[in-house]
């Protein structure tokens, strides 16, 4: 009853156009970013994507840019048949998988799911031939737009019960000092956090499997997403929600150690997983997203029980008033701090902010973070004293602009659920920056032949050599051409230099254009004896 009439009381003021033009600015946000991504980057894979193979391959071979859990492994048969890969062996970067049969003609689809380190499920498939290509099977979408979306109502109910719900109960606890205006408020946004924490699990296990929601009540879609990373943060998390529920409804006496108890548990569980948490170096990145998580607790989780004393009781609300004014100070200098140190890790260059999903969103959390220490600062300095000292209009004004501050959060809660689809330009230039590769095996001659980074722009390509049976290949000279017909470039052709390590390089090298470029090895065996070997390789945009 009181958070509707606060909520009714924002809702009259002239700035409520700030609230609602700060909404279509989200909505345009979320909407941007066309597909879901995740940030594990598929680096190579052997047999390569569109490879035509004259025999059955013994094992399948990829190669992320970080290391990965796998989900499901699945390798459809020319006619739709699926058979589940069930034997791998992680090494380092590479998931080895082992073809358990022999393989017919035909273009087969090697189908991969797995759960990179910050927690998050990415998909594809490889499509490769044996003999000669076929019709390809179909694959199902793994994620739809449905999924998503109930993926990111989940996370902003989520951070309402640990920012406003366990917040609050903090915010109680140590600020109101048995004053109890806005309990039922935190009680009820205690409650949605622990909806939406187990229901956010089962959602994370349907996208890890690329699952549809009808297998929602499976055991094994919760299995799924409680061995993701994010499994940590429901744990966490329902721990902080119970500590945060037990400081207003246990005994009073323990309600400031379930209070901070509780608000310990939200930095521990935004730490657990996402972004920021997988980035390096841990050491420092971890501790960030404490603080900041337990920051963000801290002030969105007074801003109701403030809000409702000053206008339920004004006249007991100054010492609630003055603790809040005193630390808040403090506590922004800690998120702003906090905040600063982890955009620089994840966007790393500034022109990331307009050219990436990631900045595009971060940008429009500033803006509202902007509007929100403006805000705040006016609250602070000009408000703050004169509702202390009673004076009624200024109370109702500061009641007002609080209630807009508590909007403005709501509309940075769901920018922030929007990074769950967006990879950090972090991830990107880790992904940018992985070789392309290719093994080229004939019976005369075999290499190994990376071009570092694997996207178009300045390269350099490294070769080793071997004779067709893995024997060492003292060649006298190696030359290196790109070819992309279908695109009117004319062979590129360089020569390579050894440098003393057993491989051979080329440095002086400028691929143009992406896609699929075939790489071909003139190698100078002797005066009387060249062997050409040649295969299709992958250039990045």
């Amino acid at each position: 009853m009181s958070a509707a009439s606060l909520l009714r009381t924002v809702c009259t003021t002239g700035r409520f156009a700030i609230c609602l033009l700060a909404a279509i600015v989200l909505l345009a946000a979320i909407a941007a970013p066309g597909q879901a991504f995740a940030h594990a980057a598929l680096v190579t894979t052997e047999p390569t994507d569109g490879a035509v193979l004259a025999q059955s391959p013994a094992q399948f071979s990829l190669t992320f840019s970080e290391p990965v859990s796998p989900l499901m492994l699945t390798l459809v048969r020319p006619d739709g048949t699926p058979v589940p890969l069930t034997s791998f062996r992680l090494n380092g970067q590479t998931l080895d998988i082992d073809n358990p049969q022999r393989l017919g003609s035909g273009t087969h689809v090697l189908s991969w799911r797995v759960i990179s380190a910050d927690g998050h499920p990415v998909g594809g498939s490889v499509l490769f031939s044996i003999g000669a290509p076929s019709a390809a099977p179909a694959v199902a979408e793994a994620v739809d737009r449905g999924l998503r979306s109930a993926i990111w109502i989940g996370k902003v109910f989520l951070y309402v019960g640990l920012f406003l719900g366990v917040g609050g109960a903090f915010a109680i606890a140590w600020l109101a000092k048995g004053e109890r205006s806005g309990r039922r408020f935190v009680i009820a946004a205690i409650l949605c956090g622990l909806v939406a924490a187990p229901l956010s699990l089962g959602l994370q296990g349907l996208d890890a499997l690329g699952a549809p929601f009808v297998r929602l009540a499976q055991p094994g879609v919760w299995q799924a997403g409680l061995a993701t990373s994010f499994g940590w943060t429901v744990l966490i998390a329902l721990v902080a929600l119970g500590l945060g529920l037990l400081s207003l409804v246990g005994p009073r006496g323990g309600a400031k150690l379930f209070a901070v108890a509780g608000l310990a548990g939200i930095g521990a569980a935004l730490a657990a997983s996402g972004h920021a948490s997988a980035a390096e170096p841990q050491w420092l990145t971890r501790p960030m997203v404490f603080l900041h998580g337990a920051g963000i607790a801290f002030w969105a989780g007074a801003l109701a029980p403030l809000g409702l004393t000053i206008r339920r009781k004004p006249a007991e609300a100054a010492p609630f008033l003055r603790r809040f004014s005193q630390a808040i100070l403090h506590v922004v200098a800690v998120l702003v701090a906090t905040g600063f140190v982890l955009a620089v890790i994840q966007v790393q260059a500034p022109a990331a902010l307009l050219e990436t999903a990631y900045g595009r969103l971060l940008l429009v959390k500033l803006a509202l973070l902007f509007i929100l220490f403006i805000l705040a600062a006016i609250n602070r300095w000009k408000l703050t004293g004169p509702a202390e000292a009673g004076e009624t209009e200024v109370q109702k004004r500061l009641v007002r602009s609080i209630g807009i501050e508590m909007l403005i959060v709501l509309a940075i809660f769901g920018v922030a659920a929007g990074w769950r689809f967006t990879p950090p330009p972090r991830a990107l230039a880790i992904a940018a920056a992985q070789p392309a590769s290719v093994h080229i095996h004939t019976p005369k001659a075999m290499a190994d032949l990376s071009i570092t980074p694997g996207h178009v722009g300045p390269v350099a390509a490294s070769i080793v050599i071997m004779t067709g049976d893995f024997g060492p290949l003292d060649a006298e000279q190696v030359t290196l051409v790109l070819s992309k017909p279908d695109a009117g470039i004319e062979p590129i052709k360089r020569a390579a230099a050894k440098p003393g390590d057993g491989t051979w390089r080329v440095d002086d090298l400028v691929v143009p254009v992406p896609g699929r470029w075939t790489a071909r090895l003139d190698i100078l065996i002797s005066d009387f004896e060249m062997v050409k070997i040649e295969a299709p390789i992958d250039i990045r945009p």
